[in-house]
């Protein structure tokens, strides 16, 4: 597993939200459909007002979210 940092915008009401949120995944397009899915679950955003601008593999060192520096020590 590797880890990502992803970065966009979603929309929330009327008004466009930046989000940079870290995952752990096998690949890039796993990385992006669990972002797809967290965010309109966690939002009520369709998948269509979710705009990602990248994903970038990230070293575990620059790992900024605990719980996902945890998951990438375990392995």
């Amino acid at each position: 597993m590797k880890a990502y940092r992803v970065k966009g915008t979603f929309k929330m009401g009327r008004n466009w939200q930046e989000f940079t949120k870290e995952f752990v995944g096998k690949d890039d397009e796993s990385v992006r459909e669990k972002v797809l899915s967290v965010i309109g679950s966690k939002h009520g955003t369709k998948r269509t007002n979710i705009k990602i601008d990248s994903v970038d593999e990230i070293e575990a060192e620059d790992i900024q979210d605990l719980v996902i520096r945890d998951l990438m020590e375990e392995k």
